[in-house]
Formats: C-alpha cells, sequence, structure tokens
C-alpha cells in the first residue's frame, strides 16, 4: 500500500506522484541512485527511500570518485554511505581517473568526468543488478543546461533540454528548484557535503550558475529560469511529434551499426532517401543520429551533415568532434570512427 500524504513530507508526496504518473520507477526493481554527497543527491536519495518499501524497489546508493578533490572525497563517501545504512539502503562507490582520460583524448575536466562517471553508474548497475539509474538534475540544472547547450550551438533537440525519464536514467527531480530541496534538508536534518568545485569559475557552468543568471535576473527578466523552463516544455513537445514523423523513415534513410567490444558505432545514411523528406526532418535525423553515435549535435555540424547529403562531392570528408568522419560517397554518407573515439587531424582518405 502507497504512502498517504499525510505520511509524507510534502516535497516527497510531490516527488512520488511525479514518478507515479511518468511511470519512472516499478515494483520489484532495483534503481541505482549517484549520489556524490552534496545537498541534491542527499535529498534524492531520502525522497527516494520514503517510498521504497511501500513501492517495492530497492535502492543501491552509488558514489562515484573523480580523484579531483582527494581532501574532500573521504568525507562524501562516509555522508553516503552513513545515509545508507541509516535508511536501509545498499551503497557502493567506484574511482576513475578524470585528468588522466582527460588528457588522453583531449578533452575538458567537464567532459571526460560525465563520460566515466555514467560509465562507472553502467559497471555498478551491472553489478548490483540495477535497471534504473536515479541522479538529481533540478529545474535549476534544466536552466543552466539549456543556456550551456544554446552557447554551445545545439540543435532543437538539445535546447530541448533534459527529460524526466531517458532511456534507463530517470530524473525525479527536474522539477524541483534548489531551494526546495535545502529547505527539504533543513527540515528533516539531513546532512550533505559542500562540492567546493562548484565555486570554481573556470567551469563555464558555473559562472552560468554563478554569475549570468543571477545578472539576467536582475538587469533583465526576474523571471529567466521560469521562461526557459515552459520553452525546454514546449520544444520537447515539438520534439514529440518530429520523432513521431521520422519513426516511418528512419529505417528508409539510415542503416546504424551499434558499438560492439571493441568496435565504435557506425552508420550509413541513403541520400536520395534522405533528400525526400522535409528539411526540418533531415535536420533532426542528422541530429539524432549524431546523437547515437555518440557525438555532439551542435546546429553548425547538423547543417553541415544536412547540406553534405544534399549537395555533397563523393570523397569529400566532414571531420566532426571526437575523431568522428563523414565520408561523402556518391549514394550514401558513411559515418565512422576510423581510429576510434578521440581527436585526430587528416583525412581519411587522401
Amino acid at each position: 500500500m502507497s504512502p498517504t500524504k499525510s505520511d509524507l513530507h510534502p516535497l516527497e508526496y510531490a516527488v512520488g506522484k511525479i514518478m507515479t504518473q511518468h511511470a519512472l520507477v516499478t515494483g520489484g526493481q532495483r534503481l541505482l541512485v549517484g549520489v556524490s554527497g552534496g545537498a541534491d543527491s542527499m535529498a534524492l536519495l531520502h525522497i527516494l527511500a520514503s517510498h521504497a518499501r511501500h513501492r517495492d524497489f530497492q535502492l543501491v546508493a552509488a558514489y562515484i570518485d573523480h580523484g579531483l578533490r582527494p581532501q574532500e572525497t573521504p568525507a562524501e563517501w562516509a555522508c553516503v554511505h552513513e545515509a545508507a545504512r541509516r535508511l536501509g539502503c545498499m551503497a557502493d562507490q567506484m574511482a576513475v581517473d578524470v585528468r588522466r582520460a582527460a588528457a588522453e583524448k583531449r578533452q575538458s575536466l567537464e567532459q571526460a568526468a560525465r563520460e566515466l562517471r555514467y560509465r562507472a553508474f553502467a559497471e555498478l548497475a551491472r553489478k548490483w543488478g540495477a535497471e534504473r539509474l536515479a541522479v538529481a538534475h533540478t529545474a535549476d540544472d534544466q536552466v543552466e543546461e539549456m543556456l550551456l547547450r544554446l552557447f554551445r550551438g545545439g540543435g532543437r533537440r538539445a535546447l530541448s533540454g533534459m527529460r524526466l525519464r531517458s532511456g534507463h536514467i530517470i530524473r525525479p527531480l527536474l522539477g524541483v528548484r534548489k531551494q526546495e530541496l535545502l529547505a527539504y534538508l533543513q527540515e528533516k536534518q539531513i546532512a550533505f557535503c559542500f562540492d567546493s568545485s562548484n565555486n570554481e569559475r573556470h567551469f563555464l557552468r558555473n559562472r552560468i550558475r554563478l554569475d549570468l543568471l543571477p545578472l539576467l535576473e536582475t538587469e533583465y527578466n526576474p523571471g529567466i529560469r521560469q521562461a526557459l523552463l515552459k520553452t525546454a516544455a514546449n520544444l520537447q513537445q515539438d520534439e514529440d511529434l518530429l520523432e513521431e514523423l521520422l519513426a516511418q523513415p528512419w529505417s528508409e534513410v539510415v542503416a546504424f551499426s551499434p558499438a560492439g567490444p571493441a568496435e565504435a558505432p557506425s552508420a550509413r545514411l541513403d541520400r536520395q532517401a534522405f533528400g525526400r523528406l522535409h528539411p526540418a526532418l533531415q535536420r533532426r535525423l542528422v541530429e539524432k543520429l549524431l546523437w547515437m553515435l555518440g557525438n555532439i549535435a551542435r546546429y553548425a555540424q547538423i547543417l553541415a551533415v544536412q547540406v553534405s547529403a544534399l549537395q555533397g562531392q563523393s570523397g569529400q570528408e566532414l571531420h566532426l568532434s571526437q575523431g568522428l568522419r563523414v565520408t561523402v560517397r556518391r549514394d550514401a554518407l558513411l559515418f565512422s570512427y576510423p581510429r576510434g573515439r578521440g581527436s585526430w587531424r587528416g583525412r581519411l582518405h587522401d
């Protein structure tokens, strides 16, 4: 029997309604919860724990040590481990070497950390038999992410923001403001840690949060956050429609080969079938394909692929990020990582 409104904190009850409406968790599942020890993820763990027994699902608190803040890591893991113990949850941790990965792949620390974090989550999910991963993205994170993607030239799908559910990843707090979570933690007297890197302004996301958003709210529009959230919601509806319209022609245009144990993903795009699509569907198809290939779907890249498919000459190449090459053939575009993922210079065929 599910807990009633009177049994739960108002925020726990509200998030529970979202979980039910969107079927984020079902009974009998084991759920991996990404918990850094910070305010958002500690609130998420406690909110999920308030529903776990009644909804018949199990929680595993997963802490990832990125190797970037060795002085803070022990306290964070201790905080996560103790909270899991008190809540009757399991807990596990995994260490990744972000600096090494960033240097080897010529990536930013942010990008390398994100890739390694989700790879570690995937390993822990297999270890514990977890079917879904819950992460603590909030409404404030959604706003920051939209601006970040806008600055990077993201396409329509990117600007539609994060979803409550993306495959096996769920975001139960996506409609909750940070200040609501802080009030919840204070009222429930839940301890959490502060990540000192959140104040480091060399990270673009931090500058957006600490400098740009306060400036926009003070000087331009006090309701900028809500306006951006409405924009994301509208774009998500547009994306849903485009996805429906794209479902039928997709198999006629794209032949996709997923990544194997030692191979990166690849794809073939039929130029003639692509040319019969409406331009909006062409761009949506390219964006989706780049995401499936694990690449960055920036608007400039989407347009470049679209133009190559419609007007490109056989033998031309596009050099996209992370080593992705698009080779133009008379009847098709071929997408591949000929040297694996990672930046490199030079043509594939001279």
